[in-house]
């Protein structure tokens, strides 16, 4: 089973945002208030089902896939059809409310819902646990490499795997002592 935590913040930090662990309950209830008035500042219907969809992904804070998520929403009352899933995800993503992972095939809330920014997402190979880090890529190699040739960048997905620090302590607690030479 896959599993990530995300925080909600008003504006972007540097630092990865996802594997310590923490009360999430003001997570939801923030990432939910900063939807809903987004929306209704932008004009945009934020449907009962695009609601539950975000609310879902905020309280499970990990990425889950399309299918797990029409479960839920299944469960909660929605149609059972993949539309319903894949419109509400859409509109989520295009909206910057939900992130997807492309390695993983799944959705995760953003942890910085309004805020105009680039993540990259740290993905342990292990447990799937993510965190949502900041990246510049008009800054970096990158960021060169595209001035050079008059390319302007207007989205990037930047996804690292690597092992998170539970699964890293895990396998060190599990490691045998090596006998000193």
């Amino acid at each position: 089973m896959t599993r990530a935590v995300a925080e909600i913040t008003d504006a972007p930090s540097h630092d990865p945002v996802g594997f310590e662990v923490h009360d999430h309950r003001q997570c939801v209830q923030a990432g939910l208030a900063a939807a809903e008035a987004r929306c209704a500042a932008e004009g945009l219907r934020f449907t009962p089902v695009r609601r539950a969809a975000l609310e879902i992904l905020l309280s499970e804070h990990r990425a889950m896939g399309a299918y797990e998520l029409l479960d839920r929403l299944h469960a909660a009352g929605f149609g059972s059809q993949p539309p319903v899933a894949y419109r509400a995800l859409d509109f989520l993503v295009a909206n910057g409310f939900v992130h997807k992972i492309e390695r993983l095939n799944a959705f995760i809330a953003c942890a910085h819902p309004g805020a105009s920014h680039s993540p990259a997402f740290l993905i342990c190979r292990i447990c799937d646990a993510v965190a949502e880090a900041q990246s510049a890529p008009a800054r970096g190699t990158l960021g060169d490499a595209a001035r050079a040739t008059g390319f302007q960048i207007e989205r990037t997905v930047v996804e690292a795997v690597g092992i998170c620090p539970a699964c890293a302590a895990k396998a060190a607690e599990a490691e045998p002592e090596k006998p000193l030479a």
